[in-house]
């Protein structure tokens, strides 16, 4: 089923993603992890659209995000500032899509940054 080259991080996120899906009501709140940047995204599957996103190269943050003294730091920091889109539209609720990386670190910060900021999941 898979090809030879997938890696074992898309291969968990493939098995994940069986199981979760976003609605209007409850998207779905997915992780990237790049070297230097993260990226988040709210998802509403059943229509196939991004209601919110932000990462590190966002222009409002970029000022908070000098001050951060470590890539889990900035992750915390996108998170809230996700949390805060969110609510701006009317989202409270979300389902944690970690994409197959393990719930530590950096992905760790974003989930708690985003409960600070007022999410619920």
């Amino acid at each position: 089923m898979f090809v030879k080259d997938y890696t074992k991080r898309a291969r968990k996120k493939v098995r994940v993603r069986k199981l979760i899906s976003g609605t209007s009501e409850k998207p779905r709140l997915t992780v990237f992890r790049s070297l230097a940047n993260v990226y988040v995204q709210l998802i509403d599957d059943q229509n196939g659209v991004t209601l919110a996103s932000a990462s590190t190269l966002s222009k409002e943050i970029q000022d908070e995000l000098k001050n951060a003294k470590s890539k889990t730091d900035k992750g915390k920091k996108v998170g809230e500032f996700l949390a805060k889109k969110a609510i701006e539209k009317g989202v409270t609720t979300v389902v944690f899509d970690r994409s197959g990386y393990r719930y530590h670190g950096r992905i760790k910060a974003i989930a708690d940054g985003a409960r600070e900021g007022g999410l619920k999941f």
